[in-house]
């Protein structure tokens, strides 16, 4: 019988390192599938939480927050694209015409969104719609903070679009998120992407799927024996 284990992911549709890094993830879980089993759900951890409705240009944004010239952030940009295209998660304009600007939205209503998938469906259909919203932003560059987006992805994705609009002026899942981020940064949770295995074991970042393998295989054996 293969080994569990129950991973929760925080990340934020905004991250680039995030997409690198579950597509990462994802590969050594496929790969293991047989001898150690992980089901994995998304957690919320909002990047730009105070990104006003109309989004903002990601290269100014970036620029600000690193102290760097717009050349610069266009190099690390290049960077992360490599990363992106060796991962198997290419990020290059997927879309019709010219390429929009790149922008940094608020993803508050997209992790509602999620969480409210995990709730009533499973945590493979939030997966799904994770994935879903990762394209979406990162390869066809649509605003992830737009409600109607937002609906369409989920229609798209098979959940219910007149309960996923309800869950979305839900109060209370708006609350939910709320306290959830503020557990993981009282729990020291403030980069993404991380990885706890059962609640215990934290992996950080955008590891290679091999390294992803080991520690998995690793964690299983001591909870095992545990």
């Amino acid at each position: 019988m293969a080994d569990q284990l129950q991973v929760d992911v925080w990340s934020d549709v905004m991250c680039p390192w995030c997409a690198i890094g579950w597509t990462q993830f994802s590969k050594a879980v496929a790969e293991l599938k047989g001898d150690v089993d992980v089901t994995a759900r998304f957690m919320p951890f909002e990047l730009n939480p105070d990104a006003p409705p109309e989004g903002q240009d990601q290269a100014q944004v970036l620029a600000a927050n690193y102290g760097k010239s717009l050349e610069e952030v266009a190099a690390m940009g290049r960077v992360v694209e490599d990363a992106a295209n060796k991962a198997g998660f290419p990020m290059d304009w997927r879309g019709e015409g010219e390429a929009p600007a790149k922008r940094v939205w608020n993803t508050h209503q997209a992790h509602m969104l999620l969480r409210w998938a995990l709730a009533v469906a499973d945590p493979a259909a939030q997966v799904r719609l994770k994935e879903a919203l990762l394209r979406a932003h990162f390869q066809q560059r649509l605003n992830v903070s737009d409600r109607a987006v937002l609906l369409d992805i989920a229609e798209v994705e098979g959940f219910d679009r007149a309960a996923a609009a309800a869950a979305l002026d839900d109060p209370a899942l708006s609350q939910a998120i709320r306290h959830e981020e503020a557990f993981a940064a009282q729990n020291g949770i403030r980069s993404v992407p991380t990885f706890v295995v059962n609640g215990k074991y934290i992996l950080q970042g955008s590891s290679e799927p091999e390294n992803f393998k080991q520690a998995l295989v690793k964690l299983a054996s001591m909870e095992a024996m545990a």
